[in-house]
């Protein structure tokens, strides 16, 4: 079995995506996973974080992101080291921490046969994007684009306007938090977790993840959950493999982990 999951706002949350209910005084005690620039970033429950170094001891945890390589190493995970780690969206394989040269290339020609260039797409990004509601424009490992927004001043028509375009041309655009990300559309999660159950022999995967762009790795598993946030929470995304949970917040990547251990168990 494979356990592949999204990281952010699935696993492990931001303090502002934390979404906790009720008096302060019930709060779950929360474990740090993410430490950048010397500040805390990123937390799990500790009750979560039992459950994910349970699950690590008897199953392949694949940590599954759409963070870079670097971004990626800044999170330390409770449990048994990943043996193997997806990043970038799929365009990056670590196997034991080492990034597999043949898969990226592979990657490299499917995009190039399929999809405008990188170049094209980050153009028409940052020439179409008002200064007033842009805080940061970034690549990631030279494969996809995004933008650090403010979200309450992004209007909802540049976004659809992209989408269209971004379409026409092989690129998919999801809107996440304050990241507004342009990806090629074969750069996916599901496809670099097939390598991994095919390079270890499992015949099932079990998947998690909140924002459409986990939509593949979520229809390519056996079994999956998604939060009560995120994109696909917000636009009713659903398969019938896929359990919907009412959960926010941190509170919902505990219960995630406890569907997985439930199953692996």
């Amino acid at each position: 079995m494979i356990v592949a999951s999204d990281l952010d706002r699935t696993l492990i949350y931001s303090a502002a995506a934390l979404d906790l209910a009720g008096p302060d005084a019930l709060a779950p005690r929360l474990l740090c996973v993410e430490v950048y620039d010397r500040k805390p970033l990123s937390y799990m429950t500790e009750a979560a974080a039992g459950m994910l170094a349970e699950l690590t001891a008897s199953v392949t945890f694949v940590p599954t992101t759409t963070r870079t390589r670097e971004q990626y190493g800044r999170i330390s995970l409770p449990g048994r080291p990943a043996a193997y780690a997806i990043c970038a969206n799929g365009g990056e394989l670590l196997v034991h921490g080492e990034s597999d040269r043949g898969w990226r290339a592979g990657v490299e020609r499917r995009i190039a046969a399929e999809c405008a260039t990188l170049a094209e797409v980050r153009e028409r990004l940052v020439r179409t994007a008002d200064p007033v509601w842009l805080l940061k424009e970034r690549t990631a490992e030279d494969l996809f684009a995004y933008l650090v927004v403010d979200r309450s001043l992004l209007p909802g028509e540049w976004v659809t306007e992209l989408t269209e375009w971004a379409g026409a041309r092989g690129w998919s655009v999801s809107l996440q938090g304050r990241k507004l990300y342009a990806v090629p559309r074969p750069l996916t999660k599901s496809a670099a977790v097939a390598e991994v159950a095919r390079r270890t022999g499992a015949s099932e995967v079990l998947a998690a993840g909140d924002s459409l762009l986990d939509a593949d790795l979520l229809l390519a598993a056996g079994r999956g959950w998604r939060p009560g946030h995120g994109e696909l929470a917000d636009s009713g995304w659903s398969a019938p493999h896929v359990t919907a949970l009412e959960t926010r917040g941190v509170a919902a990547g505990e219960e995630i982990l406890r569907a997985f251990t439930g199953a692996a168990a």
